[in-house]
């Protein structure tokens, strides 16, 4: 992939009609905000153009160019399209706001300084989005991604603040070093890809 800082911005889903149109699942706030950074790209370097969207349900309707047939669509099931972080509209921030893609690469620490690893996924299940940590030498751990589990984000330091407690790592009353390490309850993520979109959260 040519892009030097990728975003997940859609997952090609099935073919829609006869005509080359597909269903997408978009990680941006509407489903037909997917139009408006311009081309998408594949992991593989094909680039794809945007001739026509709409939303369906809780998804985008695509028709790209050069996609005319049912075939043809088929064929793009399954395929991840990113654009480069640096299309992401961020004049258009609060100053309190952050896109989800600027949180991984953050290292996690609780009060204490304790570090519980990094910031390599943001993914949601259905249930509420969920942080993926990875530390050293462990399994990535889920943390949920509320305001009881992370109590501060730190972009410019590269840091996040969490309560172990809250975010399940360690239990009330425990050192935090059990039996397999710091969050050895927690599940890990299924396969899959982060959500590294065009979303901003406060």
């Amino acid at each position: 992939m040519a892009l030097k800082n990728p975003v997940l911005m859609a997952t090609i889903g099935a073919a829609q009609g006869l005509r080359g149109e597909v269903r997408a699942k978009t990680y941006t706030t509407e489903p037909t905000a997917l139009g408006d950074y311009g081309n998408l790209h594949a992991a593989d370097g094909r680039v794809f153009e945007i001739l026509d969207i709409r939303e369906m349900k809780d998804m985008a309707v695509v028709r790209f160019k050069g996609v005319n047939d049912r075939n043809a669509a088929e064929a793009l099931r399954g395929l991840d399209l990113f654009i480069e972080r640096d299309n992401l509209p961020a004049d258009l921030l609060d100053e309190d706001e952050f896109f989800y893609a600027d949180l991984e690469g953050l290292e996690a620490f609780d009060a204490t300084g304790k570090s519980y690893g990094i910031v390599t996924g943001i993914f949601d299940f259905g249930a509420g989005d969920l942080l993926e940590l990875k530390a050293p030498a462990k399994r990535p751990l889920l943390i949920p991604f509320s305001e009881a589990a992370v109590l501060e984000i730190d972009l410019e330091e590269g840091r996040i603040l969490v309560d172990p407690i809250a975010a399940g790592l360690i239990d009330d009353g425990d050192n935090g070093e059990g039996e397999n390490g710091p969050g050895s309850r927690k599940r890990s993520p299924p396969k899959g890809h982060s959500k590294g979109n065009g979303d901003a959260e406060k």
